[in-house]
């Protein structure tokens, strides 16, 4: 097949491409190549879809399967719509549960257009993303395979979140934890969504899927992160979600934080029903295996590298001292 990825120069589109090549595809990457470079074995085709004829280069040129990765532009899913989408038989939309207003419910988030102008809050972009899932559907309907990608982990991810915790492990010692009991993990290797997408598009498999591995609860998880990648005599050392906000430590991500931890009213975010997607062709790997590469992938930015989540060694210390 005949496969554009737009993107193929960071994570995911890189990891499709990467597959795609691997499995003996034709693949054309359309990105302006600032994040670098493409997979060996795909061509680079230098677009910037700011710009008014973005996709000028690639006229006439015809596609079996179109994979997009936008993230924050309607605009830019509707010009690749109205390039690509009257003559390609399967068209890929990564998407996000961040879509959902209601997880219980599967309410979805009014849509938004852009607007540059707007501050670019969780909020809006979920909404932007119902944008896009729209304009996918009204262009390509029935042609369509729409992921809703959950939390994607593994190798080369560029937000810290995931890599944070096989690369605290590994360094020993005494480790915060949230202690939350009732706290359940979801989580796909970038590797096995980037395998399950080009396989959708083989086989032109169609239809929304939420898009990420079985709810584990939070502790297993750590625990087989830790049995794969701490440094012997690591200790792990739970800590209330009360003394946690206390003492300033925030969720999710981001500076000050322990990644992949949420309060119990965001705790739906990771509770999707992924049936749908397992039975469709995805499958995610073991835990311990994603956090081996990702600790590799960490030892190679260096283990001491300023972060952009997780906790210093600094801070940690000052929780451990305020919990003894």
């Amino acid at each position: 097949m005949k496969i554009l990825v737009l993107g193929g120069t960071v994570f995911l589109s890189k990891a499709v491409t990467a597959e795609a090549v691997r499995r003996g595809h034709d693949v054309v990457c359309g990105a302006r190549g600032a994040s670098g470079g493409v997979p060996e074995g795909a061509r680079l085709v230098s677009i910037d879809r700011n710009r008014p004829g973005a996709f000028d280069q690639l006229a006439g040129e015809r596609f079996d399967a179109v994979v997009d990765v936008a993230k924050y532009s309607v605009n830019w899913v509707r010009d690749a719509l109205e390039a690509f989408g009257g003559t390609t038989p399967h068209w890929t939309f990564v998407s996000s549960i961040s879509v959902y207003a209601d997880h219980a419910t599967d309410e979805l988030l009014p849509p938004l257009e852009d607007d540059p102008a707007a501050e670019f809050t969780a909020e809006r972009y979920g909404s932007v993303k119902v944008a896009s899932e729209n304009a996918v559907r009204e262009v390509v309907a029935g042609r369509e395979l729409v992921v809703r990608a959950g939390l994607i982990t593994g190798p080369d991810d560029p937000t810290d979140r995931f890599g944070y915790w096989p690369a605290r492990l590994s360094r020993g010692g005494r480790v915060v934890v949230p202690d939350s009991p009732e706290l359940g993990v979801q989580h796909i290797d970038v590797r096995d969504l980037a395998r399950w997408i080009v396989f959708a598009a083989e086989e032109r498999v169609t239809g929304t899927y939420d898009a990420t591995g079985p709810v584990t609860p939070f502790q297993m998880a750590i625990g087989e992160m830790a049995g794969a990648t701490a440094a012997p005599g690591t200790q792990l050392v739970p800590v209330s979600e009360e003394v946690l906000r206390e003492l300033g430590v925030n969720p999710w991500a981001g500076p000050r934080s322990l990644p992949l931890w949420l309060p119990a009213e965001w705790a739906g975010m990771v509770g999707r029903d992924v049936s749908a997607a397992l039975a469709a062709g995805l499958k995610p790997r073991p835990l311990a295996e994603t956090a081996l590469a990702a600790l590799e992938h960490e030892r190679g930015l260096g283990l001491d590298r300023p972060r952009k989540a997780g906790l210093t060694s600094e801070e940690e210390q000052e929780i451990l001292k305020a919990v003894s």
